[in-house]
Formats: structure tokens, C-alpha cells, sequence
């Protein structure tokens, strides 16, 4: 590995005059490990170069899109074909009905599918379009759930605002907070009493159906079961937000994995293969209040984008072989259950959530249920961890409460340099 990270000092301390914060996304600006970020250079397979030469193992995976891994070669031919043909119309194209063609097979649950441009747009097209459906105004969220950063959902939310402890963004205004609850994730009697609280004013409730923001902290045990069935005795839809879980804990995400249906589903990430691209989707008689066909309004001069369709349908056909989900399960646990014997040797309190191809390792003793539990992570010594990482040539997420994916270029070979480095990193993080 080479020596440093000159280069991208340098270009760290240009983009603080031209970026707020010297990013165009906060995590990624290292506050929560401190240190220079890494201004990547290239991606090959499981592996990116930094500017200054410097090769990581990486574990990030553009947060979570790239299963194929960097670069994969079919992607990137469909990515160069239709760049050929032009990058943008805004008017149909056939990729849009293929890309749809592949959600509405792995998920079910969708009769109709609209593309958007991210995760954000996708949930908060979806709300509005619960609120339409039922008349009603409130929204129920769980603490640490991060659904994009839109006004109503800024309230305890996780990911970027979580490591900055800001769970509330200022500029979100007091009306649009009030109509957003928010109560512990994996509390079930918190959300009957958010229901009995306010009945028949409760439009859906959003989840995401394995946290992925607060770290990966499962849903227990017949969790989302009863948020299913306390949904439909009020009335109000339920919103699986699947922007990371879709396509990467299971073909059809967290509904085929724990054999839950949605009234509406968010996606994101993976479907659009690494280049920007979100959906919702649902029943026929919720999206046909969708305009043109209803009067629930929502546009996108880039939504369908001839780039980000090829790319998504070249990695969800990708995802159709034969064996996928059972080599990312293999090599995730593989991975997880090694730094979890890796801490263990180091004398580290450790302890790891994981859901197929994603998860996140805590320094705490506990493993972490919700956002209250998730926050008693040892962040400093996180940040220990994270560096003596990033200098044995492993790059893992900026932050202790995100989570890290797996992908299908990552070989056996990585996995045993990633746990040797692990381990001289974990003593690192305990001196």
C-alpha cells in the first residue's frame, strides 16, 4: 500500500471551499472517525484505489448498491450501449418495462411500479401517496429509521444525523414534525399506543424491515408480523422502505425473506445498479391515484433514465442465477463470525447484527434491538478500529452506526486478509 494520503489531503482541503463541509453527503466527510476522506480513484471487483495509489478491500460498496461489485463487466457494456444511444429523453423507453418487469417478479406485492431518481424521492412519493389513499395526515416512523431526508421524515432519524447526534435537522418545520411519530423500533406496545393514541388519523407506517441506519439491527421475532396485522385492524397501509434491503438480503428483499407483504414498497440502490436511481411501488389501487391515472402528482424529468435502466437491469438479471443469495450468505458469515473470534481474541467488547449480505459490528457487549441500544456503542474506539483498518488496507464504513455489504466479487482471499488485518486492528482500537 502506498504511503499516505497526500493527495487526497490536498483535494479535501480544495473541496471545503467549493462543498459545504468538503461533501456532496456528510458521512463520507469522516467527522464520526475522524481523519482524511479517501477521494477514490477507481473500483475493480471488491477492491478501490484511493488518489494516492493507496488499494482497500472494500466493504462499502457505494453503501450498499453494488452486489455485482465495482466495475462488473456486464454492467458496465450495458452502461456503454446505452450511452451510445444517447443518456437522457424524457420521454418512455423499452429499458423502463424490462427494469419493471424484474421488481414486479421478485416482489409480488407490486402491481404497479414508479421510477424515480433516489431512495429520498422514492418514500416521499410514497407517503404522500398513503396520505391520499386514506385521507389521513399521520405518519409512523421508528427512531433511527432514516427514510431520506425529506421534511417529515427528519424526525429521529438515523444514519448522517445519528453520528452527528442531530436526530432532528433544523429547517424542518414544526408542522411537518407533528404530523411524523416516531417510537422505538422493535416495540410493539409502543406502536399500539401511538394507534390508540390517534385512531383513524394514522395514514401508514414506514419501516425499514432490517434498520440499516442505525447500524443493522434486526427485527425480532414476530415483529414485523404484528406491525402487519395492527395495520390493517386500523386501517392504515403499511410502507416496507426496502431502499437497501431490496435485492440484497434476498431477491425479493425483506418480504420474501420473512414472508411479509407491503402495501406499498420503497427501493433503491441495487435496482438501479450503482448509478442513481429509486422506485416505489405497491397495489394496483393505491398507484392508480398515481398522475397521470389519479390526482396524486409526481414527475421526474431524469426518472426512467436510459443509463441507470440498463445498469439496473443488468444487475438484477445478474441476480437471477443460480447460487447468488447462497454465496453472499456463505461469505457474509464467514466474514461476521471471524471478526466476532477476532475481537473475542483482541479482549474487545464486540458484538455483531447481520442479515444476509449486510451488517454491522458494535463495540458494545450487547447486541443493539433499537436506536437507544445501538447509541451505547463505543464510538472512539470505533474510530480506532475504522483507521488501523483503512492502513492495513480495509475499508469499512466512516461511521459505527452503518452497515456493510458484502458483494459477489469478494473471494475467500479477502476475507482472510480482511480477519487477519482485523485482528491487529481490534488490539489497535484496545490500546
Amino acid at each position: 500500500m502506498a504511503d499516505g494520503l497526500l493527495r487526497s489531503a490536498e483535494l479535501f482541503a480544495r473541496a471545503q471551499n467549493l462543498l459545504p463541509g468538503g461533501v456532496d453527503s456528510p458521512v463520507r466527510a469522516f467527522r464520526a472517525v475522524g481523519g482524511t476522506p479517501l477521494f477514490v480513484a477507481r473500483g475493480k471487483g471488491s477492491a478501490i484505489w484511493d488518489v494516492d495509489g493507496n488499494r482497500y478491500i472494500d466493504y462499502l460498496a457505494s453503501w450498499g448498491p453494488l452486489i455485482a461489485g465495482h466495475a462488473h463487466p456486464g454492467v458496465v457494456a450495458a452502461i456503454q450501449d446505452a450511452a451510445t444511444r444517447g443518456t437522457s429523453y424524457g420521454a418512455p423507453i423499452e429499458a423502463e418495462l424490462e427494469l419493471a418487469d424484474l421488481v414486479k417478479h421478485a416482489f409480488p406485492s407490486i402491481d404497479l411500479v414508479r421510477f424515480v431518481n433516489s431512495g429520498t424521492e422514492a418514500t416521499m412519493s410514497a407517503l404522500r401517496l398513503a396520505r391520499a389513499k386514506t385521507g389521513r395526515e399521520m405518519i409512523l416512523k421508528f427512531d433511527g429509521g432514516y427514510h431520506g431526508h425529506a421534511d417529515g421524515l427528519l424526525v429521529q432519524a438515523g444514519s448522517g444525523p445519528l453520528t452527528f447526534g442531530q436526530p432532528d435537522s433544523p429547517g424542518v418545520p414544526a408542522a411537518a414534525a407533528a404530523q411524523t411519530l416516531s417510537v422505538p423500533y422493535n416495540d410493539l406496545p409502543a406502536i399500539r399506543a401511538a394507534f390508540d393514541a390517534h385512531p383513524a388519523q394514522i395514514a401508514a407506517v414506514i419501516v425499514e424491515p432490517v434498520a440499516g441506519n442505525m447500524g443493522v439491527v434486526p427485527a425480532e421475532p414476530g415483529f414485523l408480523e404484528h406491525v402487519r396485522t395492527m395495520t390493517r385492524e386500523h386501517g392504515a397501509l403499511l410502507i416496507f422502505d426496502e431502499v437497501i434491503t431490496g435485492f440484497r438480503i434476498a431477491q425479493g428483499g425483506a418480504q420474501e425473506r420473512y414472508r411479509i407483504t407491503a402495501d406499498l414498497t420503497c427501493l433503491g440502490k441495487i435496482v438501479g445498479g450503482g448509478l442513481p436511481v429509486g422506485a416505489y411501488g405497491g397495489r394496483r389501487d393505491i398507484m392508480e391515484q398515481v398522475s397521470p391515472l389519479g390526482p396524486v402528482y409526481q414527475a421526474g424529468t431524469l426518472s426512467g433514465n436510459p443509463l441507470a435502466m440498463a445498469a439496473g437491469v443488468a444487475t438484477l438479471r445478474l441476480l437471477t442465477e443460480p447460487g447468488v443469495y447462497a454465496r453472499l450468505e456463505t461469505l457474509s458469515a464467514r466474514l461476521v463470525d471471524g471478526l466476532a473470534q477476532a475481537a473475542q481474541s483482541a479482549g474487545v467488547p464486540y458484538t455483531a447484527n447481520r442479515v444476509g449480505s449486510m451488517f454491522t459490528g458494535f463495540f458494545c457487549a450487547e447486541r443493539p434491538v433499537d436506536y437507544a441500544s445501538a447509541k451505547q456503542a463505543d464510538t472512539r474506539r470505533y474510530a480506532r478500529f475504522f483507521h488501523a483498518l483503512l492502513e492495513r488496507g480495509v475499508y469499512f464504513a466512516p461511521s459505527q452506526f452503518e452497515a456493510g455489504f458484502m458483494s459477489l466479487a469478494h473471494t475467500d482471499a479477502d476475507i482472510d486478509a480482511t480477519l487477519e488485518a482485523a485482528l491487529g486492528a481490534f488490539r489497535e482500537s484496545a490500546a
